[in-house]
């Protein structure tokens, strides 16, 4: 026991021991006691170490018999067939390790480009199309990445997707909208992934091609751009860029039937009609003594006068007279496609560019927001100028404001080289527009040359009304429709209410007969 005397000193075991001693003890147990801890401690950790590695090499050996099961242990159960031995079979070597060639297609040149490529590759019987399942991914995946997925069966064989489009105002196919193309062209094998644009997954129309032999990839686009062109649908067609839902188009090209207007039917002062025909039609018929004398083809001609005098009329006339035209027509908003329509008539010449109402894009410069030109009317000046002078391209221009046009555009040669006014009509044109529009209803020459004498000052689209509100008064009385109803109409026409009628029809004469 401890002593309260004699130091720091202690009786232990029949010996006496000193605190320090008892400290040194102390540490020495503890030290022991440690290392032992620790030895513990690290062989529990790799021991744990060691199972956690264990259970993710079972986890993984697991879910990869899992995926080896779903993907290739049970073919029975999925349709289609493996996207990579197809084209592996077909190239005669790995296919991922080809370099894939892209070629755009303009959207307006799809059906021309799907033609071109079932007549390319029909040409090797053993051509085989086959489409490719994955559901919208595939939409999202380049051919490349279509090809890199597939070891996970993520894309395989399945069916064609199809696109129907206009290829005339009455026909159109069903184009492939999502397909391969396998065939040889010139011996060596190929692989074309035909692919329609979306836009909700901001994709743009292409092909994409795969060759064992990179020259052959080369010529084979080289031909499907000239077939492309020979085959092209838009050749004769008249079309516009309008894009109606209820008209046949294509990506929003629209095709329309070609207008047939007799040249009886187009009442003109004497000796207009056959100057514009001559210049348009006429010219075309001699393009090859033209040319052989060194004279060029392009020619602009513009048609002005007051609205409703009949320039759209002529216009139409002479679209009908050229049915080996290929014709655009542009008008109002569609103006903005100036520059694509250019191209298009170049491309499928002869051809005709038709611009309604041009002086909404080729006002004076003065006249434009800001006193600075309008953007659209150097995008047609440039259409003009840059056509090849043996170009067989007709811009047929018409205005009701000649005065706002550019002076550029209206004066200088090789944009419009010929302007011909088509004024109001006078007494003797009014009488045959209205025997034209009344041709099936009889009116007496008496009372049609009344009519005509009492509307001095109005337009064709005046006497085009009249003879329909006649025939609408007899039509309300169930009865046919006679002089009276012609007298009765042009009274009501020429009568102090009807003035804003009358001006909207494009009458210039403000007074009505009996005001002062």
């Amino acid at each position: 026991m401890f002593s309260s005397r004699g130091g720091d000193r202690a009786d232990l075991a029949g010996g006496t021991v000193g605190l320090p001693q008892i400290e040194r003890a102390r540490t020495s147990c503890a030290a022991r006691f440690a290392v032992v801890t620790s030895a513990e401690h690290e062989e529990r950790d790799q021991a744990y170490d060691q199972a956690r590695e264990q259970d993710d090499a079972e986890l993984r050996a697991a879910l990869t018999r899992v995926l080896g099961q779903l993907v290739r242990e049970e073919p029975a159960a999925r349709r289609g067939d493996d996207l990579m031995p197809v084209l592996d079979a077909h190239l005669g070597v790995t296919a991922d390790t080809l370099p894939v060639v892209v070629e755009p297609v303009p959207a307006h040149r799809w059906a021309d480009t799907d033609i071109a490529l079932a007549a390319v590759a029909a040409r090797d019987p053993a051509a085989r199309l086959v489409g490719v399942g994955g559901g919208d991914q595939r939409h999202h995946s380049s051919l490349g990445d279509l090809m890199a997925h597939a070891e996970w069966g993520r894309f395989r064989t399945g069916q064609v997707d199809r696109l129907n489009v206009a290829t005339g105002p009455d026909t159109e196919r069903a184009t492939v909208a999502f397909g391969m193309h396998l065939f040889h062209h010139d011996g060596s094998p190929v692989v074309v992934l035909q692919r329609t644009g979306n836009p909700q997954h901001g994709s743009e129309p292409r092909l994409e091609v795969l060759g064992a032999e990179p020259d052959a990839v080369t010529s084979l686009l080289s031909e499907l751009r000239e077939q492309a062109m020979r085959h092209s649908v838009l050749w004769r067609q008249v079309v516009s860029f309008s894009g109606s839902p209820y008209e046949r188009s294509l990506s929003g090209v629209t095709f329309h039937h070609r207008p047939l207007v007799p040249a009886e039917h187009v009442v003109l002062p004497e000796g207009t009609l056959e100057q514009v025909r001559a210049h348009v039609v006429g010219l075309a018929e001699h393009r090859d003594r033209l040319l052989a004398k060194g004279q060029h083809l392009k020619r602009g001609v513009l048609l002005y006068g007051p609205p409703g005098t009949g320039k759209t009329h002529t216009v139409r006339h002479l679209v009908g007279a050229t049915s080996d035209t290929t014709v655009v027509l542009l008008s109002g908003t569609q103006m903005v496609h100036v520059a694509a329509a250019a191209q298009i008539a170049r491309a499928h010449q002869p051809a005709i560019v038709v611009i309604e109402d041009c002086d909404l894009i080729a006002e004076d410069r003065d006249h434009h927001y800001g006193g600075g030109p309008s953007p659209m009317l150097f995008t047609l000046l440039d259409a003009m100028d840059g056509l090849d002078a043996d170009a067989d391209v007709v811009f047929l221009l018409t205005t009701n404001r000649a005065e706002a046009l550019e002076r550029a555009l209206a004066q200088r040669p090789g944009r419009v080289d010929l302007a011909v006014e088509v004024p109001l009509p006078d007494e003797p044109a009014r009488r045959a527009l209205i025997e034209l529009y009344g041709t099936q209803v009889g009116f007496s020459p008496e009372a049609v040359a009344r009519a005509a004498r009492d509307s001095a000052g109005t337009t064709a689209s005046y006497a085009k009304e009249l003879v329909r509100r006649a025939v609408l008064l007899a039509a309300v009385d169930e009865r046919e429709p006679g002089d009276e109803d012609l007298v009765a109409a042009s009274a009501a026409l020429q009568s102090d209410s009807a003035a804003l009628t009358r001006a909207l029809l494009g009458s210039t004469d403000p007074a009505p007969r009996g005001r002062s």
